[in-house]
């Protein structure tokens, strides 16, 4: 995570709450961020390093990713985009899949995927931001080795969301909402404890946050190798899954909506 303000393009992540990172697009003195749950932190970095908020990008409803929104929109002439089936304190410009976002002034490209499952009408970003592609931003959707809650949809309706993610370009950059990682891995590492990818990731982002640093974002093709919830129709996850529940599960839908169940209640 770029955190460099001094450097006059790129994304940086501002943390918000316990561990939550607001994404700031900035491009020259040009600002646009993703997901402002919270307003403090994102005043104090326009604040010190004179910059000016143009935009702002939503993925879904929840208030520790719209929270700031309203104070934010009194520094100005402000854009809001956000899904365009749910209820948000401000939108400009609703979103649905098929949906572009151009800003020339901030280098960003992004088109809009429907994502539910988290929320009925989660949306997600990919493209360009800052000079930066490809990047995803992709609220509580996907997390480094895990992914949302599903506390309004389905386990059928993440399973396809996480399909449209899984078939984007590997180098794609993850910039989920959440430092969740370590937990994910503890799970994660219950799963498939002879995973040696995701063996050395449990070891590589237990240093990483001993030192103080962030874990994401993570590439999507490194997801692939080291978060269950992407990998439900693989032999070694399925067999673990139909362990615990104690009869066999089916590829896919049937297990990941098990591992859903399994991560919801591991301690």
């Amino acid at each position: 995570m770029d955190t460099d303000y001094t450097t006059p393009a790129g994304i940086h992540g501002i943390r918000a709450f316990q561990d939550n990172y607001i994404w700031a697009i900035r491009q020259g003195r040009k600002l646009a961020l993703v997901d402002p749950g919270e307003a403090a932190p994102v005043l104090e970095v326009i604040r010190r390093h004179e910059l000016e908020l143009t935009t702002i990008l939503l993925t879904h409803h929840h208030r520790d990713h719209v929270g700031g929104v309203m104070e934010l929109m009194e520094l100005g002439d402000i854009r809001v985009y956000g899904p365009a089936s749910e209820e948000l304190p401000h939108c400009d410009v609703r979103l649905s899949e098929g949906d572009h976002v151009e800003l020339p002034e901030l280098d960003l490209s992004l088109h809009v995927l429907d994502v539910p499952g988290h929320t009925a009408g989660h949306i997600a970003y990919h493209g360009r931001a800052a000079g930066e592609e490809p990047v995803l931003f992709c609220g509580d959707t996907l997390f480094a080795s895990g992914c949302g809650r599903l506390f309004e949809g389905t386990a059928a309706q993440m399973h396809q969301s996480l399909a449209k993610l899984m078939a984007l370009p590997g180098q794609s950059r993850v910039y989920c909402a959440h430092e969740y990682t370590l937990a994910n891995l503890r799970w994660a590492c219950a799963v498939e404890p002879n995973n040696t990818a995701l063996g050395a990731w449990q070891e590589e982002a237990a240093a990483m946050r001993e030192r103080g640093e962030s874990t994401v974002p993570t590439r999507l093709e490194h997801e692939l190798a080291v978060n269950p919830f992407l990998r439900a129709s693989e032999e070694t996850v399925v067999a673990a899954v139909s362990q615990h529940v104690g009869r066999p599960v089916k590829p896919g839908v049937e297990t990941f909506g098990a591992l859903r169940a399994w991560k919801d209640d591991f301690r």
